[in-house]
């Protein structure tokens, strides 16, 4: 049975293992603000579910005296399979309970139309189902069986109804997909933006486990931002949260959104690599081309990411000022040239931080789309405890 039909402190327990265990009795009720009689009493049947486990004595404890046991979730219980949409490939990942990687795959998309690209992640999850053994063959009643699948992509994203309300790089709207994911998969499914979700998966198990509020920034092909406070991924009134990748920093240059002068037109892939174009009048530059350029020194490009630089500690300044995180985490496959623009992207965040938001810790942390996939798997697993408060 899903934890989401049990009481809130069920859940709020499980969520407190998950994250934080193992932990005793004692420990979960301090840190859950439950008495000691309601965490035995909604303990009892996620341990005879096999929701969770109790361990064994610590070692060295003596034998005397009642044993404070730990208890900790048991990974084993369900599987998830997390899937990242990008323009040319899905990538998917079979975790466990934890979201623990179990299995990976990857698969290209040969067009970007809704039936196509439901299809192919029907496929990757029967790749991924076979991977995984006859466990991952159960469904959501079965122990060790896949419990949901979560489809992440970038855009404005519905969680709620599990629609895509706007996708630019697929151009899409209003498309229903959990919906026809779940229809031809056969499990439970959710969608939701890549990066709330990778935002969930750095929450749960990453850089940002522990801490009251993060944000998560990520560099590439956008510029977007998960913001996590006190232990909620914010998804906004109508499904847009976090757009830093919008926010006005001047400049006339226009954004993919058609607005001008956004983060997004200086600081993403596409806009450093036309500005290089531009900066060095070679019209076929690439990004891999602007990088070695920059790297050996050529003052125009090497301005073009001092610039992108700006822009982004400018974003991450506001996001310090309206939000007070403890960590702003910087990832996404635009990181991999971060030398380049990391000095001006702190100069321009000391400048603009108000007053203690200027402590903030910034983390460059990269990470593959196996991550990002991983974090559908994490979205797909809050449906275990949808009851938490």
């Amino acid at each position: 049975m899903m934890l989401a039909g049990r009481p809130p402190a069920a859940a709020l327990v499980f969520r407190t293992l998950l994250v934080h265990g193992p932990l005793t009795r004692a420990e979960l009720g301090r840190c859950t603000g439950l008495s000691p009689g309601a965490v035995t009493k909604v303990s009892a049947p996620l341990l005879a579910d096999g929701w969770i486990t109790e361990l064994g004595r610590p070692e060295g404890e003596r034998a005397s005296g009642r044993p404070a046991t730990p208890m900790a979730v048991r990974p084993e219980r369900a599987r998830f399979i997390g899937v990242k949409v990008t323009a040319d490939e899905l990538i998917g990942v079979l975790t466990d309970l934890t979201a623990a990687p179990l299995a990976a795959r990857r698969a290209p998309l040969a067009s970007r139309d809704v039936g196509t690209v439901v299809r192919a992640v029907v496929r990757l999850v029967a790749g991924l189902r076979e991977a995984g053994g006859p466990e991952a063959a159960g469904g959501t009643e079965s122990p060790g069986g896949v419990h949901g699948i979560g489809v992440t992509l970038a855009g404005d994203i519905d969680a709620r109804t599990g629609t895509v309300q706007y996708s630019p790089f697929l151009d899409w709207r209003q498309v229903p997909l959990a919906r026809l994911v779940e229809a031809a998969a056969g499990a439970p499914a959710v969608v939701e933006n890549d990066v709330r979700a990778l935002t969930v998966a750095e929450q749960w198990f990453g850089a940002g486990a522990g801490l009251s509020s993060f944000a998560l920034v990520t560099v590439g092909a956008g510029i977007g931002c998960g913001i996590s406070v006190d232990g909620r991924v914010l998804s906004g009134a109508y499904g847009v949260s976090g757009e830093a990748g919008h926010l006005p920093v001047g400049g006339d240059r226009v954004c993919t959104c058609g607005n001008t002068g956004c983060v997004e037109a200086v600081a993403a892939t596409h806009a450093i690599t036309e500005q290089a174009r531009q900066a060095t009048g070679e019209p076929g530059l690439t990004m891999a081309a602007a990088v070695r350029r920059a790297h050996a020194g050529d003052p125009a490009v090497r301005e073009v990411f001092a610039r992108a630089g700006r822009a982004l500690g400018l974003a991450m300044a506001s996001v310090a000022n309206l939000v007070g995180p403890q960590r702003i985490i910087i990832s996404g496959e635009g990181v991999a040239s971060y030398d380049l623009f990391a000095d001006a992207v702190r100069e321009a965040f000391r400048a603009q931080a108000f007053g203690a938001a200027a402590d903030c810790d910034l983390v460059v942390r990269p990470l593959p789309f196996e991550a990002w996939a991983r974090g559908g798997a994490a979205v797909a697993a809050q449906r275990v405890f949808a009851s938490a408060p």
